[in-house]
């Protein structure tokens, strides 16, 4: 059965013991760990000896494993434009330097190539991250935006992002991109866009994560079955949908997370409206071998209450596996 484990990103605020502790006391069988806070540090890792073999002694104390790396923050600086106060509050200091936007941006390249660096050393194969976009600011197509500066965009993304899948090419790595608002691929269209652009290549996949799709109208359903050989990850995070009175609508108005005049919001996985029998069933039928990683968010609910009560509303869908044989296969035999 697929591993079910726990993205750490939301809890980067804990020492990655203390979080470790907690997963494993709540039965989560491994992690997805977040480049953040003290769970994994990508310039101490390449640089110390020991740094990797601490944190893999750290799992192995607590009986966990680690499926994959996360390095969401400085992916969405490589090609943000514009880049600003927000990135500074998200990257590393190293990454930042003196805020000179085009050097944050190759600085954050560097820092993603040397992800997939440290990824190998820890033995694992699968980049979880975002990827960034020059474009995003055009969304909503006023003032007018030409097709021209649209495509401008896509190929600021393959320029940027082409040599760092080079380097994880070269260690063996894949990156999942988690199709998300702000990011060069935000929807279905965009994701099959963006994946053209930089020539289908494998080392580039999706991190799937319906939380994202339901506020946009976008079956997750469809997303697996279509993009079946691109699904390198999961990231189960639920949506509840409030729109439909008159006033909430989708695009939340400004409102921070947790207010409930927005038309939607994150909740605690199992809390909200993903299909999630529909989507394990289509899992399922792609093959999808990989761990299922909850990414807990609900700013309407305490987090040590939310994390186990969502392991084990997933576990119950995860158990659902395809069966031997056809249900109907004894049809046909005849007894004598």
């Amino acid at each position: 059965m697929r591993p079910v484990t726990l993205f750490t990103g939301q809890w980067a605020d804990l020492p990655f013991e203390e979080v470790c502790a907690l997963a494993a006391g709540w039965g989560y069988e491994g992690l997805e760990i977040a480049c953040s806070g003290d769970h994994f540090e990508v310039d101490r890792a390449l640089a110390e000896p020991n740094y990797v073999a601490e944190k893999r002694k750290t799992l192995e104390r607590h009986g966990l494993q680690v499926f994959a790396l996360s390095n969401h923050l400085v992916g969405q600086a490589v090609c943000d434009h514009p880049i600003d106060e927000r990135h500074r509050a998200i990257v590393p200091a190293r990454v930042w330097g003196d805020g000179e936007p085009e050097g944050v941006r190759r600085r954050a390249g560097a820092e993603l190539a040397d992800t997939a660096r440290a990824a190998a050393q820890l033995g694992v194969r699968t980049v979880v991250g975002f990827t960034g976009s020059s474009i995003w600011h055009t969304v909503a197509m006023f003032p007018p935006v030409s097709q021209e500066t649209v495509e401008r965009g896509y190929q600021d993304f393959a320029d940027r992002w082409n040599p760092i899948l080079d380097v994880f090419d070269a260690e063996g790595v894949r990156f999942a991109h988690e199709v998300h608002p702000s990011e060069i691929a935000y929807d279905y269209w965009t994701t099959s866009r963006a994946l053209a652009a930089v020539g289908n290549r494998p080392a580039f996949g999706l991190n799937w994560d319906p939380s994202h799709f339901l506020w946009q109208d976008l079956d997750p359903v469809t997303f697996i079955l279509d993009f079946a050989d691109r699904i390198y990850h999961v990231d189960c995070k639920d949506t509840k949908l409030r729109c439909g009175d008159g006033r909430r609508g989708r695009l939340s108005s400004h409102l921070p997370w947790g207010d409930l005049r927005r038309g939607w919001d994150f909740v605690s996985t199992g809390r909200g409206d993903v299909p999630w029998e529909d989507c394990f069933r289509a899992l399922n039928a792609i093959g999808y071998d990989g761990p299922i990683s909850i990414e807990w968010e609900d700013a309407g609910m305490d987090r040590l209450a939310g994390a186990p009560e969502a392991l084990a509303f997933i576990r119950g869908y995860n158990a659902i596996t395809p069966p031997t044989a056809a249900f109907d296969a004894a049809f046909g035999h005849e007894h004598d």
